[in-house]
């Protein structure tokens, strides 16, 4: 019996409770028998006590006693099958273990268990039978010698290739089988050979002789074959078909893949061209992925059946080849071609079932026409031979059509192939839509976003102004953060920053109503801290009315209570500056020698919290000064920083000099800002500018109404110093009436002040109280048409008032600014 049978036996579980023993000496002599000793093999004591053990063993079994003494000393013991002579002569097939015995005087000793193996009938087989077995059955077996040639096989082993068992006597299975990596094959073969440990579970793939255009996969498992005495033979090797099984494994993995890798942004081409990627080349050896323009917008597609009597336009969005530079695509990504009416991919895109063909007709053309620069070609002059073409759909509607070529690998597509790739697509689709659908709604936040935020700076010489923004919401590009610049008069601006809580389109909502409640207020030429009082109390009714408690407790879906801003006015007459907060950061002021200071602001509660009144401050700013409004988010991190460490990591960044106002700002946000920043970023720098001495004049006058011709000729002759001669009728009448009127109905000082800038500006100020209003005279009336003359003469005027009274004012616009 050879090795690796003893080793079989000897895993097989020993019943010590059939068992025979029997002792031995060290020589082989038996030196104890039992009764069942003597009930198996029919021997009586006396007959066996004191003899050798060779004489209960046939002739060939006795011959091995001596190498499996040497095995029994080397191993400790030993196990296996031997077969006994009765004393009638009749052999009986045992099974047998041997294990050392030491009795107390250190006599060694051999312990032996015998168990009768009369009843295992498998062991009696014959050899009919088990050729029978071998050979009918469907797993395909081979044997090969030591030089891995083959000495016997199955007709099963005829169907994995190679020929008939007659065919391979003597050959290798490189001879029979050159198409297949025969080399790996016979690489195991001798592994097992080597080492005599068998091979189970390896799995070749190929393409064999009887399906050369079809991939299989085999499943071998490797045994050595050794001779009595253990000596290597050949190779025993079983074959079984698991195509099936690799190629649904590899189904899998191909949809995992695609899980995994499509969809990763909501960018339309970017999905469609990862579609595309993980086709090939495990797939298909050409992608093209082409969507309607409409689905490229993120508009809703047409619902119901597409025409399949018209051509239709599709854009090619994503492609992918086995073949670099894509050499099949007669259509660039980006480029639109026109699709037959009744092509295959019009059919698939308005029908919504899949198509495939085995066997493209080599000399058809593309199905697309009107194709960019006129590159039609034949499928035999792309090495296209077999497709599969699948809509995109999703919720019932197409998007466009995905088509699966093969042209390198021979084998055309099959049922399951269309199955695959219909799976693949589908999970496509979603992804597409989805893409649409933000496609559509990002589109849609930034036409909000553009309307509430400001496109671009009005244009006027009291400060130069740079804006940067960043949103922590990176999908739509939204948030509560806002900023603005806003023209007053006498070449005034007012600079607002501001923000409300939470982040998005609903944030941005919420922004864009108080940013027009700002600029309406600014109309009004209140002063800072008036008009924070104001937009307190639009904020609380705001908060009443869509459920947000004063308190800042929210009940609804927007909440407005909470909000922060900064308003600061700047007159570059004189360059005061004003501002009031209500819960936002201070202002930083960068000098014109580049140092930074904050501003000693006092902090009002936020907007719509009730808390005291709010309060302004003013301060002069030299020429040149930057001032440096900011949302609290330019110094969020995620963390509790103190107020001195926030000053202080801001106050470095704006030390840093930068070519140009608008980099030095964006300088400051990437210096501050993580590129996914915490919170919303909003950041307005304005340098500031003065007006020169010869820009504005002014007068004080008594209130006498003799003092309006004078007046007149005063404002003539400046106006003709300044080189504005063409206005100086529409002024003179300007100044006349307004003089005169504030000479009949105000009290105090009367003063007048002009202002050469963008525009002309003219203003009168006085100690009243009371604002102009607009009359309209009957034709009997003696006066009131004052301010209507004004109000037709001029581009716009209006009246504001300051600490001292009241200032009324008008402007007619220049036909060339200033130098």
């Amino acid at each position: 019996m050879g090795t690796h049978e003893e080793q079989d036996v000897a895993r097989q579980r020993f019943d010590v409770a059939d068992a025979v023993p029997l002792l031995l000496d060290a020589q082989g002599v038996v030196t104890s028998w039992t009764r069942d000793a003597q009930r198996l093999l029919n021997y009586a004591a006396a007959e066996v006590v004191g003899t050798r053990v060779t004489g209960l063993l046939t002739t060939e079994d006795a011959a091995r006693l001596p190498e499996l003494a040497e095995r029994c000393r080397r191993d400790g013991g030993w196990a296996g099958l031997l077969t006994a002579r009765r004393k009638d002569g009749r052999p009986v097939r045992v099974m047998v273990r041997v294990t050392p015995a030491v009795e107390p005087g250190g006599v060694a000793h051999w312990l032996v268990l015998v168990s009768d193996m009369a009843d295992a009938g498998g062991w009696d087989m014959s050899r009919p039978v088990l050729e029978q077995m071998v050979t009918g059955s469907p797993v395909g077996i081979a044997i090969v010698d030591a030089n891995l040639r083959f000495v016997w096989s199955n007709d099963a082993l005829a169907k994995f290739g190679g020929g008939s068992p007659q065919d391979r006597l003597g050959l290798r299975i490189s001879d029979v089988q050159p198409g297949i990596d025969t080399a790996a094959i016979e690489e195991q073969m001798r592994h097992v050979l080597a080492t005599g440990r068998p091979v189970v579970g390896y799995e070749h793939v190929g393409r064999i002789k009887s399906a050369p255009h079809r991939e299989t996969a085999h499943m071998m498992s490797f045994t050595r074959l050794d001779d009595e005495q253990g000596h290597p033979m050949g190779v025993y090797y079983t074959v079984v078909d698991v195509t099936e099984r690799h190629r649904a494994r590899q189904r899998l993995a191909l949809l995992d893949r695609a899980g995994e890798h499509i969809g990763r942004t909501l960018d339309i081409v970017r999905t469609a061209q990862e579609l595309a990627d993980v086709a090939v080349p495990d797939f298909a050896d050409f992608v093209s992925v082409d969507l309607l323009e409409s689905v490229l917008r993120g508009a809703e597609p047409t619902p119901g059946p597409l025409s399949d009597t018209e051509p239709v336009s599709l854009r090619r969005s994503g492609h992918q080849s086995v073949n670099e530079g894509v050499p099949e695509a007669v259509v660039e990504i980006g480029e639109v071609a026109t699709y037959l009416a009744g092509s295959p991919p019009i059919r698939s895109l308005t029908t919504g079932r899949p198509w495939r063909e085995e066997r493209l007709d080599p000399l058809a053309k593309e199905w697309a026409t009107r194709i960019p620069g006129g590159r039609a070609a034949t499928f035999l002059e792309l090495g296209l031979h077999s497709v599969i073409i699948v809509p995109i759909r999703a919720r019932g509607v197409a998007l466009g059509v995905t088509t699966f070529f093969r042209r390198a690998r021979q084998e055309p597509f099959d049922e399951d192939d269309l199955s695959l790739a219909e799976d693949l697509v589908s999970r496509a689709a979603v992804c597409v839509d989805n893409a649409r659908r933000y496609t559509r709604e990002r589109d849609a936040a930034l036409v909000l976003q553009r309307s509430l935020l400001p496109r671009r700076l009005p244009e006027q010489n009291a400060v130069e102004v740079a804006a940067c923004y960043r949103p922590a919401d990176e999908l739509t590009g939204l948030g509560g953060d806002w900023y603005d610049l806003i023209p007053l008069s006498g070449a005034r601006v007012a600079l607002v920053v501001g923000e409300v809580p939470g982040h998005g389109i609903d944030a941005a909502a919420a922004m864009g109503r108080l940013r027009t409640a700002v600029r309406t207020l600014a109309a009004l030429d209140l002063p800072p801290e008036e008009v924070l009082a104001h937009l307190d109390d639009l904020v609380v009714r705001t908060a009443r009315e869509e459920g947000v408690a004063p308190d800042g407790r929210e009940t609804g879906d927007v909440q407005v209570a909470g909000s922060g801003c900064v308003y600061v006015v700047y007159d570059p007459v004189d360059g005061q500056c004003s501002m009031a907060a209500a819960g936002h950061p201070a202002p930083a002021v960068v000098m014109p020698d580049g140092t930074v200071s904050f501003v000693d602001l006092p902090q009002g509660p936020p907007l719509g919290a009730a808390g005291p009144p709010f309060e302004a401050v003013e301060l002069a700013l030299a020429e040149g000064s930057t001032l440096a409004l900011h949302t609290d988010g330019l110094l969020a991190r995620g963390e509790d920083w103190a107020v001195d460490a926030d000053r202080d990591r801001l106050r470095g960044a704006l030390e840093r000099a930068a070519s140009s106002l608008d980099l030095r700002c964006r300088a400051v946000v990437d210096a501050l800002v993580p590129a996914r920043p915490y919170d919303d970023v909003a950041l307005l720098m304005a340098r500031t500018r003065l007006l020169g001495e010869d820009q504005v004049a002014d007068w004080d006058l008594p209130a006498d109404p003799a003092v309006v011709a004078d007046a007149r000729k005063e404002a003539t002759r400046q106006l003709t110093e300044w080189g504005l001669e063409e206005l100086a009728f529409t002024t003179e009448l300007v100044v006349s009436e307004l003089v005169t009127n504030a000479i009949r109905h105000a009290d105090g000082p009367i003063r007048l002040r002009l202002i050469r800038e963008r525009a002309l500006i003219c203003e009168v100020s006085d100690g009243g109280a009371t604002a102009p209003h607009l009359r309209h005279p009957r034709t009997t009336d003696e006066g009131g048409r004052g301010l209507l003359l004004v109000s037709q003469f001029t581009e716009r005027w209006g009246t504001r008032f300051v600490p001292e009274g009241k200032v009324i004012w008008a402007e007619q616009p220049l036909t060339e600014s200033p130098a």
